[in-house]
């Protein structure tokens, strides 16, 4: 097992994989039965590397320029935050969970900034 791994440098690799357009590197960072609840225009729960490649090529395909840019990266006691610019270009905060043989295990992302805000406003209309 690698329990003690650096989990920055996976969120990096992860980073670089979106911006290299490399699905299948991008797979291969996550656990088998990985999970993403993203809650960028609605919600989307994607499970297992089937679902995972699904959400993930049509984003790749269309990249932004300035997509998969760094904002902030903090470790935190159950993973890492990650604020970066979205396939779109938009601000996003995603939040990584690994297994124990480091790999990502859980990731959910909502939008960042003035989007975040709108969705919040949307939400209590």
């Amino acid at each position: 097992m690698a329990e003690d791994f650096d989990q920055v440098a996976l969120v990096i690799d992860w980073l670089d994989a979106c911006r290299n357009r490399d699905l299948a590197a991008l797979l291969d960072l996550h656990a088998d039965d990985a999970t993403l609840e993203c809650r960028c225009g609605g919600v989307k729960v994607s499970e297992g590397r089937a679902e995972l490649e699904s959400y993930w090529r049509p984003r790749l395909d269309a990249l932004a320029p300035a997509a998969f840019g760094l904002e902030e990266i903090t470790p935190t006691a159950e993973g890492v935050v990650l604020d970066y610019l979205s396939h779109e270009g938009k601000p996003v905060r995603i939040v990584f969970t690994f297994s124990r043989d480091a790999k990502i295990q859980r990731t959910a992302c909502a939008p960042t900034g003035p989007a975040l805000r709108q969705e919040v406003a949307d939400v209590a209309d």
